[in-house]
This record gives structure tokens, sequence and C-alpha cells, in this order.
């Protein structure tokens, strides 16, 4: 917002407040209204914040409907404070020198130098200097878990999804969608296409929504996503890559991204290629379908949930855990070329709303017909003005990272094999005893993650623990079986993903086809399994 005098740092209006921030207020109009007796220097949505703080002290956090991170200066008796948004979208590190002094940055590679300890600061907290610690100021009910009780309402859940897409398109610069052709962000630019005429920016950038896809040659996101774009009628981008252009980013992507977690790196690369082509395009905000998985319990494993408690409360532990994943990955990769990605499934408001739906509705129910993220696929079936076409509506989970063309990620695992030796992953444990790589792929990022990042804090930064198709600890528990193949890849998801690796101790080296029988690119030598018959 503002880009021609919303220049930071941002004060109050003496000046004794200043803020430094970085993020998108989406109410802040709502906001400046209820300061009508402050006088407002710049255009700029986040410079409310001083104005917040000056009105109402410390406790103006929970006001901010945004994604935010940002440190407030109080000159006027040197304290400060720092506050990251309730589901962590935009990154915020914290750190201590030994001199006493505490960092606030955007990014880890800034502070640790400088900083003896740093930890990713916690989504939804506020670091007062006052009390020289951290406070928790966003707490919904679902943050609990304890299991709600409400009924599914299916129009009041696609109400709250087009309003939070709808504030989304408060911009002042060229903007588009990312769209893969799955659900979430196909749902995305259903929405934004169908509301952009009635919007500011239409008046400035035009009515026609512009979208984004990358992929191999022939993947299977591409082939959806151009379908989707010729049905809604946008301006599609379509940008290929290949594995040998995402193997010679690789350590760009893990310098930006600041993660060895494997699943993340997998499809931060595609995205920041992609982000790179935007950029050259003079695009500088897109809108993503990150978080839908989360709330919605979409990805493959959560099929085997025992019951609708295990069920909830592990989407509720997916949310606490997503800056540390998809946030991190969607905020970072984007951010690396000036890109700057909104989520809309993140909103404030319509995570409330589908948290606190009775979670018996989002459990995958086959003899119903229900598969994965049902409530909110139901909720945008619409026979009379149809959103999107059914086949894509009820398209099957894919992971971003399998999407853009599987031949994508097992040419990263050969890639790997090559550098990593048998005796070094099995010597792991001594190299690293913190978080020990379990592949000959986590161990090679491992490796590069070092080479940037060589303290202890910084390691420690990210998650570790086995997964299986994006998941916790948990699918293992929920289905024994799945803890014999820890790739955390889509089609390990086996006897649910409909092209999952076959179930066998060993898989086979082979030379493939360049054109698969389903129709996706694959090339040179990488592990190849039949796809298993359909079975979700």
């Amino acid at each position: 917002m503002d880009p021609a005098s919303g220049d930071q740092p941002l004060y109050n209006e003496d000046k004794t407040v200043v803020v430094t921030v970085n993020g998108e207020i989406y109410n802040h109009e709502e906001l400046r209204a209820k300061l009508q007796s402050h006088k407002f220097r710049t255009g700029s949505d986040c410079e409310v914040i001083a104005h917040l703080y000056e009105e109402y002290g410390e406790e103006f956090v929970d006001m901010l409907d945004g994604m935010f991170s940002f440190v407030l200066l109080d000159t006027r008796d040197k304290s400060f404070i720092a506050a990251r948004d309730a589901i962590g979208i935009t990154p915020l590190y914290l750190g201590w020198g030994l001199d006493g002094s505490v960092w606030f940055s955007s990014e880890m590679k800034a502070l640790s130098d400088d900083c003896e300890r740093f930890i990713s600061f916690p989504p939804g907290h506020i670091y007062s200097s006052k009390t020289g610690g951290l406070r928790r100021w966003y707490n919904p009910p679902w943050y609990s878990e304890s299991i709600p009780s409400t009924p599914y309402d299916p129009l009041a859940l696609r109400e709250a999804f087009e309003k939070a897409v709808i504030k989304r398109l408060m911009t002042d610069v060229p903007f588009g969608v990312l769209l893969s052709g799955g659900l979430d962000s196909s749902l995305v630019a259903a929405v934004a296409s169908r509301h952009l005429a009635e919007t500011k920016v239409a008046k400035q950038w035009g009515s026609q929504l512009h979208t984004f896809c990358i992929g191999l040659e022939g993947s299977p996101d591409l082939r959806a996503a151009k379908e989707v774009a010729d049905y809604l009628g946008t301006l599609h981008h379509e940008f290929h890559f290949t594995v040998q252009e995402g193997i010679d980013a690789l350590e760009e992507v893990i310098y930006h991204t600041e993660t060895y977690d494997v699943t993340t790196i997998r499809a931060s690369t595609p995205m920041f290629l992609m982000s790179r082509k935007i950029k050259s395009l003079g695009v500088k905000m897109v809108l993503s379908g990150e978080g839908s998985d989360e709330i919605f319990g979409g990805y493959l494993y959560f099929h085997k949930a025992p019951n609708k408690e295990e069920f909830h409360r592990e989407t509720c532990r997916k949310i606490k855990a997503l800056h540390l994943y998809d946030c991190l990955r969607a905020n970072k990769a984007t951010s690396a070329w000036g890109v700057e990605a909104r989520v809309p499934f993140l909103d404030k408001s319509f995570i409330n709303l589908a948290m606190d739906l009775d979670p018996e509705w989002k459990m995958v129910k086959r003899d119903l017909g229900r598969i994965e993220k049902w409530v909110i696929r139901n909720a945008f079936d619409d026979d009379k003005q149809p959103y999107l076409p059914k086949h894509i509506l009820y398209r099957q989970k894919e992971q971003f990272s399998d999407g853009v063309g599987y031949s994508w990620i097992d040419g990263l695992k050969d890639y790997a094999s090559q550098h990593v030796s048998d005796a070094m992953l099995m010597n792991a444990s001594f190299v690293y005893p913190e978080n020990t790589p379990t592949t000959k792929e986590g161990y090679f990022y491992r490796t590069i993650f070092e080479k940037f990042f060589p303290k202890n804090a910084a390691r420690s930064t990210v998650p570790g623990g086995p997964s299986v198709a994006c998941s916790t600890a948990k699918a293992a528990e929920w289905d024994a079986a799945w803890s014999k193949n820890l790739d955390p890849s889509g089609r390990a998801a086996l006897g649910v993903h409909d092209a999952a690796y076959e179930d066998v101790p060993e898989k086979t080296t082979v030379t493939a086809n360049p054109i698969a029988e389903n129709g996706f690119a694959v090339t040179g030598a990488v592990e190849f399994a039949t796809a298993s018959p359909a079975s979700a």
C-alpha cells in the first residue's frame, strides 16, 4: 500500500513512537476510523500500528487483521515491543547477544553473527521489553484443542472465505494468483476473478485476473491450472523448469528459506523459480492457497484418522506449526525476489469459523462420497453459478512438490544419492546428532544448510521427526504400515494416493520413457514405481 509515501520507519504525530514493520493490515481503514483524533502522515496500512499503541498501549495487537511482524520503539521511556501475526505468515526471529542486547529480524541470517542464541519468534505472541519476555496475544477457542460441535453450514463457510479473498485484493501494485490447478489455489482464483471488477484495484490495473503456474513439461499441475484458467478466463502465465534448473537453484533456495526440511525445500524450489519470473513481469503481490490442508485435514494421511477427536487435535497442531513449514516457504521463496504472498485461508475470521466446525464433518468418509476437504469442496459446489468444473472441485490432493511433476522429487533423490555415500548416511548420527537426517536427500540439504548457518541455534529453528506425506508422527500411529516408508511425498500415502509408490521394500532404478503412461514427463535415471490401482 502507498508505495509513494509509505516509506519506513513509520511514526506517530510527534515521532516519539517509531515502527518498522513487514506486513499488511487489511482492516486499516476501519481502525483509522477509530483514531479520528490522530493525524496520519502516510497512506500506509501499517501506520495505524503507531497510533493504536499510543491510544491503547501494548494490548492493541489483537485489533489488527492481517499478516505482520513489527518492532515498535517508544522513545519516551526507551521501551519496545515486537509482535508477530496469529499464524506466523510473515517471518520473525528473536535473538540475544552476549552483551544483553535483544535483536529482531525477518531473517535468521541477520542474527547469526551477533547473537549467541536466536529462535523463531512464536506466532501470535508479543515481546515486551518492560517484562523482558514473550506472551501470547492470540487466544482463539481452537487453540486449546477442545472438540467443537457447531453444525456444518456450507454457505457460511463459503461467505467467510469469499470475504477473506476480497479483503486481500487491497493493493496499490500489480498482482496475481498462484494457480497450481489444485482445489485450494483454484478456489482462490475463482473467488478473486469473480469479485475483482468491484474492487478499487480493478480501476488501477484492470479487471482481468493474472494467474501463474510452474511445472516440469507435461506435469499434472500445468494441465489442471490451464484448464482452470481457461474456465475462469484469466490471463494465464505458464512457466516451465527442468529438474537440472531446480537442482542448480538448491543452494540459493536453502540460503533464502533458511531450512533443511525436505518437503519445504522440494516445494520451495519451483516456487522460488516461479517468483523470479513473476517479478520480471512487474508483479509485486500474489494470492496463494496455503493453509487449507491444515484447517480441513487435507493431507492424505488424514484418511487414516481413527476418530473426530484425533482428527481435530491434529489439525490444531498442524496450524500451530505452519510458520515452520508452508508459511515459511510461501513467504521466503517469494520474498527472495521482492514478491509478497497473501494467504486467504489463514484469515483470522475464516480460521475461527472453520475450526469451530464439528470435526465429524471434516472426516474422510468414502461410503458417503466424502474425500479429503469435502466440507470446503461442497461449500463451493454451486450448480447454478459454478465456481469451478466438478472434476477440479473434487481433484485429489496433490502436494505442490509432487504436482509440479513427479520426476522432480525422483530427480532430487537421484542427485542426492550421487553426492551422499552409504557411509555418510550410516554415520549421520555422529555428524548431525540433532535432527539426524534419515535419507540421503535430507543429508544433502543439511550439508548445504550448515554451510550457511553453522550455529547450533540455527539448526534448532528447523523442526525434526519422521514425516509421511507431509504428516507428523501421527500418520505412523494411525497406520503402522506407513512407518516403513518415511518419504514426505504425497505418493507415500499408500492405499490413498492414486499414484502411490509401490509398497515394496526395494525400488528399482530404471531409465524411464520420457513420456509416461499418465502423461507427465520423466527423464533420466529415476526411482520408478508403477502406480497402484486407484483406490481413492
